[in-house]
């Protein structure tokens, strides 16, 4: 008997059915600001630290997606499968607290005025995403935080701000999971297994994804959603595919050009 067989997913599901009842005015709103920031040829970028690298790469690009949304993942943070030695985890938990190192990030880029940026936390304590939001917010960007509302207030902000992620969002959209994130105790381990913060966050990127993608199309804009050759045919998934990575080269050169200076 395989007693803990289903006790993650059974967890995981009501995190899911509480997030929907639990977010659904915040999810419309974060839609109806990418929908915005995407017809009007900008972008919804997208930062996180840690595993929440899966989210941003959730949302573009891959099947059942469309350009518009810009990950930022900046791999000194998010390469995790070197876990010791070179490019080891905890070089990558030393350069996240490292305040300072988020407004670099931003300076490569320009900001169009209805831009989004969206920063994905389960802790949002740590320096660089705190950096990465107020930045955002300076830069007058609309910005959207997804955390553990309860984990984070647990926490004490590695921010010479004082301030925790959550405090930089104009939209935050809670996770939902719980102080540590694993949402399974068993008998016999202090410890509790099995996190939540992938699921979650991955659920509230894609329905962003979805809702957005509706709203585009009731505004007459034609999105190009990379689509596998077994749904559209080779012919059709190569146009897609080749329109969605024109589609976002163009908006990225854009956002890489400094005002005043000459895209070439």
């Amino acid at each position: 008997m395989y007693t803990s067989l289903g006790l993650w997913s059974r967890a995981a599901i009501a995190l899911l059915e509480a997030l929907i009842e639990r977010e659904g005015d915040h999810l419309e709103t974060a839609a109806q600001w990418s929908a915005e920031a995407i017809e009007a040829g900008g972008f919804v970028h997208l930062f996180g630290t840690g595993h929440s690298r899966m989210a941003l790469e959730e949302m573009f690009p891959r099947y059942g997606s469309f350009p518009g949304f810009n990950p930022m993942a900046e791999l000194s943070m998010t390469f995790h499968t070197q876990v010791a030695g070179s490019n080891g985890q905890r070089q990558a938990m030393f350069i996240e607290r490292m305040e300072g190192l988020g407004e670099k990030i931003l300076e490569n880029f320009s900001f169009a005025p209805t831009d989004v940026m969206v920063i994905i936390s389960h802790g949002g304590t740590t320096a660089v995403p705190i950096d990465i939001a107020r930045g955002a917010r300076e830069r007058g960007l609309r910005t959207i935080v997804i955390t553990s509302v309860q984990h984070s207030m647990t926490g004490t902000p590695g921010h010479s701000s004082g301030k925790r992620l959550l405090e930089y969002g104009d939209l935050v959209l809670d996770l939902g999971t719980p102080v540590g994130d694993a949402l399974v105790t068993l008998d016999g381990l202090d410890t509790p297994v099995g996190p939540g913060s992938t699921i979650s966050g991955v659920a509230i990127i894609n329905e962003i994804k979805v809702r957005t993608a509706e709203l585009l199309v009731a505004r007459g804009v034609d999105i190009p959603v990379i689509t596998s050759g077994a749904v559209v045919g080779e012919h059709r998934s190569r146009e897609l595919f080749e329109r969605a990575y024109d589609d976002h080269g163009a908006r990225l050169g854009r956002s890489l050009t400094k005002p005043g200076v000459v895209a070439r």
